[in-house]
């Protein structure tokens, strides 16, 4: 029996799955379930604690092996449940070592400690003293038409309500020649859209020999890698955009025209309390300028509603930027307290309240997003199938289609939409 793997969270997690995937079959794990885990936010670890039980009802004769984020920050909780049989940290689930020990751990036959004493549940290290970044190869990624490829792993920075970087460690970057490889591999194996993924890949570059930029590293992908047709980038943070970043959504029209962006908040104050390092000016000009060099990019991002100490006047800053930047998806996050983060201490504002105020922005986004929908309608657009029935435009449009093989690239023309996604011929 194959192992079977459930992912939370991000696009690096999706393409780390994969590698989980082949180093537990290749160490020789059988009837065993992963579970990938994230953490950004308490609902997300409350999910995989959900799930894991519901797995166990299901198959209680199958083992429940737990590794990413919430494994690596809250270890404990994951020991403590009686329907987990091993638990991996961040940097153990890409290690072959790893999982050749956890096969052994969970035959029975397991890797002693001193002495007579049992193998340990955990095996979770200090992520904040890991160097360097594993990157191993993969052929595709299972049931997916687009490929996620890691470029960088871990966050230098500390916002204040973030916990990820003591879920992922410090940046590290992968070598742009190992990028490439991993490009050229996808799309030698029929991928038609690659999108680099990691923590904060705006940070790509700084630890590696003669500091590249994302900007350099998309630019090189797109050359050495010209049978490409599409590349697309995960999210970024605008402030570290560099100049090559820019002039390649301006002139290479296989750089996607989407980016999905970090702001988090509207309000300058609450910006400097979250430890951001942009003002709501910087987004707006950042949006703006971007514009100019590529007219038709639409932009996505991450808004947190009810941040500690946010009042109405600091969250109707927040619904004006979606406006003043011109953002057409949006991702909202009420605020969750991260145990250890420095967001956690501050004063909170009440729950109902950050529901509501989560409502509203999420309210905002469906109207927006019909607008732009409606601008869609007669066009004509190059399609991602991603199922039968499903695909992306170039613009990250939603699309219903009539039966098409996934995988392929199609021209089609916008028909209408129902609210949520396009409709096309």
């Amino acid at each position: 029996m194959s192992v079977d793997v459930v992912t939370f969270g991000c696009r690096l997690n999706t393409f780390e799955s994969e590698v989980i995937r082949r180093r537990a079959e290749e160490a020789g794990l059988a009837d065993a379930v992963v579970v990938n885990s994230c953490a950004v936010t308490g609902e997300a670890v409350r999910q995989t604690r959900q799930a894991i039980r519901k797995l166990k009802r299901e198959r209680p004769d199958r083992k429940v092996v737990v590794t990413g984020c919430a494994a690596q920050t809250e270890t404990k909780t994951f020991v403590d449940m009686p329907e987990v049989d091993r638990v991996l940290g961040n940097a153990e689930k890409l290690s072959r070592g790893a999982w050749e020990e956890t096969r052994a751990v969970l035959a029975g036959d397991g890797v002693a400690g001193a002495g007579d004493e049992p193998p340990k549940k955990a095996a979770v290290e200090d992520i904040m003293a890991v160097r360097g970044v594993s990157a191993p190869a993969i052929d595709g990624m299972e049931g997916r038409a687009r490929a996620f490829v890691q470029v960088q792993n871990g966050c230098d920075h500390r916002c204040t309500f973030c916990i990820i970087p003591y879920g992922r460690g410090n940046s590290r970057s992968v070598a742009v020649a190992d990028v490439v490889a991993q490009v050229r591999r996808l799309v030698e194996n029929g991928f038609r859209e690659v999108v680099l993924t990691g923590v904060d890949i705006t940070s790509f570059g700084k630890d590696l020999p003669g500091a590249p930029k994302l900007g350099t590293l998309v630019k090189t992908v797109l050359a050495a890698v010209p049978e490409l047709p599409r590349l697309r980038l995960s999210s970024i943070d605008s402030v570290e955009a560099d100049r090559d970043l820019l002039d390649a959504l301006a002139e290479e029209p296989r750089l996607m025209p989407h980016l999905h962006l970090s702001l988090q908040a509207g309000d300058d104050l609450v910006l400097k309390r979250m430890k951001r390092r942009h003002s709501r000016a910087d987004a707006i000009a950042f949006c703006e300028a971007v514009r100019r060099l590529r007219p038709d990019v639409v932009f996505g991002a991450d808004i947190i509603a009810g941040f500690p100490t946010e009042t109405e006047a600091m969250f109707e800053n927040s619904l004006d930027l979606v406006e003043a930047c011109g953002l057409t998806f949006l991702h909202v996050f009420p605020y969750s307290p991260r145990p250890g983060t420095p967001a956690a201490r501050m004063p909170a504002v009440a729950g109902p309240v950050v529901k509501e105020r989560a409502m509203r922005l999420r309210l905002l986004g469906d109207t927006i997003l019909r607008r732009h929908l409606d601008g869609e309608v007669g066009h004509r657009r190059a399609v991602l199938v991603e199922t039968g029935a499903t695909g992306r435009t170039e613009h990250f449009f939603p699309v219903g289609l009539f039966d098409r093989a996934p995988g392929r690239i199609v021209e089609v023309t916008v028909t209408g939409h129902d609210g949520r996604r396009l409709l096309a011929a």
